[in-house]
């Protein structure tokens, strides 16, 4: 093991300073209680303790986004990625879309990409986790300064995120003075991230931006523009799962995006380009890509980064059900981990749904885990990590600890948790004796 799979599997300090968690969710007057609210109704947001990767897996991880990025950038990729989109996604109206999110599982031979998503939850809730964690001895603390490295800094995140949005913003409509900022979603205020909405808000309030919450079906198309009220939106923040805004209750938000009278971040184009699954084919098809004038040295990157994933068709049932043990079934159109299923978790009957809808199959990729103490036993957790990027910088990155097939924020101990890069150290045992890691806090 290298010396980050040592700490995650050795280390169970608690790093969550909660008082300053507390502080920095309620920053602002108006977001008083929220912390409350979330302990409250949310107790598996946040986990008490960092991941760490190595420096390698971050190395990795960045190559990786690079080199997605690059490929989705070539005419024929973009040509092959919207021909099965439908027309909403065809217009090119120059924002990249905020928050894209990949998520990987890491083993022993590196990250391994499990999806893109669009408009990926949490990146203010992580980042002001982020801020929240002390070190738990002073060796420990040595290695929270290698957290940032090419990243955004933490204590600017918020504003990084902002001018994101600004540029969001620009790209579409020049200079133009931004004024009103929907962050829209349906039930807002069911929504498990709806926290974060708030912290949203409250970042383009305190910009002098006028924000608010919505549910689609509170805005209008009416003489040319989208409103709320009396109140004309210039930029929508996307929330939504429905990515290509299908549903009925969108239809005023689709008829001002199509328009282009709004700006929406992120948008069925994004969606199409990156988060769409079937791009996963595409991207682990090294003979197709080399068609395509892709580098040998990305190419090598993605044989790497992205696990092979095929179209679940008639033709290759019976092939599939033979390998099942060795893949995992996700929808297309999913999201969320809803209707995902490993394959030696397969009935007969859901095999038969499987068939039936739009799937693809991709290659197990076990998720790695991380020791934490729950009620006063060390317990594994699974993780995944999540990059947050925008136009293929990666802003910051974040782990979700759980138990159970799927990630999920349903587990004790488990929940969003910081992640920390670590340097390679050779001589990890006796580094370990120095820093006493089984001591918890």
């Amino acid at each position: 093991m290298n010396y980050a799979e040592t700490l995650n599997k050795a280390c169970i300090c608690r790093t969550l300073d909660s008082q300053r968690l507390y502080a920095q969710l309620e920053s602002d007057p108006t977001l008083v209680g929220l912390a409350q609210s979330i302990s409250q109704t949310r107790p598996h947001l946040f986990s008490s303790t960092v991941v760490f990767i190595s420096r390698a897996t971050y190395d990795a991880i960045v190559a990786a986004v690079s080199a997605i990025e690059r490929v989705a950038h070539l005419h024929l990729y973009q040509a092959k990625a919207l021909e099965r989109a439908p027309a909403i996604a065809q217009h090119p109206f120059g924002p990249a879309g905020v928050h894209m999110g990949y998520d990987f599982h890491v083993n022993a031979d590196g990250p391994r990409l499990i999806e893109i998503n669009t408009n990926a939850g949490g990146a203010l809730l992580n980042s002001i986790l982020a801020r929240a964690q002390h070190s738990c001895c002073e060796l420990m603390g040595k290695t929270f300064t290698a957290n940032t490295l090419e990243l955004a800094p933490l204590a600017t995140l918020e504003q990084t995120f902002f001018e994101m949005f600004l540029t969001e913003w620009r790209t579409q409509r020049g200079e133009q003075t931004l004024r009103t900022v929907a962050i829209v979603d349906d039930d807002p205020q069911s929504q498990y991230l709806a926290p974060e909405f708030e912290l949203f808000r409250n970042m383009f309030v305190s910009r002098g931006i006028h924000a608010f919450i919505a549910d689609p079906q509170e805005l209008a198309w009416r003489d040319g523009s989208l409103w709320h009220g009396d109140q004309a939106v210039d930029m929508v923040y996307n929330r939504l799962t429905d990515f290509y805004l299908s549903d009925t209750a969108h239809e005023a938000l689709r008829h001002a995006y199509t328009a282009g009278a709004t700006v929406l971040t992120p948008h069925p184009r994004a969606h199409a380009l990156l988060a769409d699954k079937r791009n996963l084919v595409t991207l682990s098809n090294d003979p197709l890509l080399a068609t395509w004038g892709v580098s040998a040295a990305d190419r090598n990157v993605l044989a790497n980064a992205v696990p092979a994933t095929q179209l679940v068709t008639r033709e290759n049932a019976e092939a599939l059900w033979a390998q099942r043990r060795h893949f995992f079934f996700k929808p297309m159109a999913g999201f969320g981990a809803r209707a995902v299923y490993r394959g030696d978790k397969l009935t007969r009957r859901v095999w038969d749904e499987i068939l039936a809808g739009d799937y693809i199959a991709q290659a197990l990729v076990p998720p790695s885990t991380r020791m934490v103490m729950v009620d006063g036993v060390q317990t594994d957790l699974k993780f995944d990590i999540r990059a947050y990027t925008y136009a293929g910088q990666i802003q910051l990155l974040a782990a979700r600890t759980y138990q159970g097939q799927t990630t999920n924020f349903r587990t004790s101990g488990g929940g969003f948790s910081p992640v920390v890069v670590v340097p390679q150290i050779d001589d990890v045992a006796n580094f370990l004796s120095e820093m006493d890691v089984t001591r918890p806090l």
